[in-house]
């Protein structure tokens, strides 16, 4: 369990209230703990499909004859079900963000302590790197990703700054990247403004928004009539999303009402917003932030 703590564990197992012959989904399996604690719920027709893009992520494969790891973006849960025959299933569970082994891994990139290339790529296949995005967006859209997805004030300037920078010379670590924006890094504030620009520049690289939203869409479609989600978020902009979702079943605006004002979603809220306790917390700070959601289809 080096590789990752799960994050609320018992809480979001629970969540899938699982039965022992069902079908469920692990969409982020990581170092496998959430995978581990269905399968000790599950009996002999159970069944566990598990996804993680990351390579580095097989390592932790299970030898369960339920099990079957699905080295692919979660993006691509329908089409992968129905290749194992799977069309609909009793439960998906998601532990979104980074897993620690992707941030205690200083070549990859995605911690603001250690010097490293500019990587962040949770598919290390993929052409999109920090890199390509810090040298080859242009300041418009250098802007956006900071402001959007980091929801940093300073996002203009910030973007003004790197591209200036870059004419110069490449920026290609993240201690280059620092003191290209060390002007925006008062002493008491570094570390917090650093998390919000890896996390804007993470999010880009990974389309983490865009695969959500294609997750929950389909999400609907893979559950079976009673079938259960259950998502850890760790921002608000992706708790945003699956709190609009599973609330009616839409990512902005308001869904169509009949002449009663009622209106039809294809899910239905489960308990109230879940988070870590104190003591989890103190063993895992990564857990900080953590939200859970519970949703049933109706």
């Amino acid at each position: 369990m080096d590789y990752h703590n799960a994050v609320l564990l018992k809480e979001t197992v629970d969540g899938l209230a699982i039965k022992p012959d069902g079908v469920y989904v692990d969409v982020t399996f990581g170092g496998g703990g959430h995978s581990r604690e269905i399968l000790s719920r599950l009996g002999p027709n159970g069944k566990l499909f598990a996804f993680d893009q990351d390579k580095d992520a097989l390592v932790n494969t299970i030898d369960d004859d339920r099990f079957v790891l699905i080295n692919e973006n979660f993006r691509f849960i329908k089409r992968f079900l129905r290749f194992y025959g799977a069309k609909e299933v009793d439960g998906v569970l998601a532990d979104f963000g980074v897993s620690s082994h992707q941030f205690d891994v200083a070549e990859r990139g995605f911690s603001t302590r250690f010097e490293a290339d500019l990587d962040m790529r949770m598919n290390q296949d993929s052409k999109l790197s920090a890199f390509e995005v810090i040298n080859n967006y242009d300041e418009e859209q250098l802007r956006a990703v900071l402001f959007q997805y980091g929801e940093l004030r300073q996002a203009p300037a910030m973007a003004r700054v790197i591209v200036g920078a870059r004419k110069d010379e490449e920026i290609k670590t993240s201690e280059q990247l620092k003191a290209v924006l060390k002007q925006f890094l008062n002493h008491q504030k570094e570390n917090k403004v650093l998390a919000q620009i890896y996390q804007a520049i993470r999010i880009e690289v990974n389309q983490e928004i865009e695969v959500l939203k294609e997750l929950l869409l389909q999400t609907p479609e893979v559950l079976k009539k009673k079938g259960r989600l259950s998502f850890i978020s760790y921002h608000s902009l992706e708790d945003r999303l699956v709190k609009r979702f599973i609330r009616n079943g839409l990512f902005e605006g308001e869904p169509e009402r009949d002449v009663f004002g009622n209106f039809e979603v294809p899910l239905k809220k489960v308990g109230k917003l879940i988070v870590p306790t104190k003591e989890e917390i103190k063993q895992n700070n990564r857990a900080r932030s953590a939200k859970l959601r519970i949703a049933e289809k109706i």
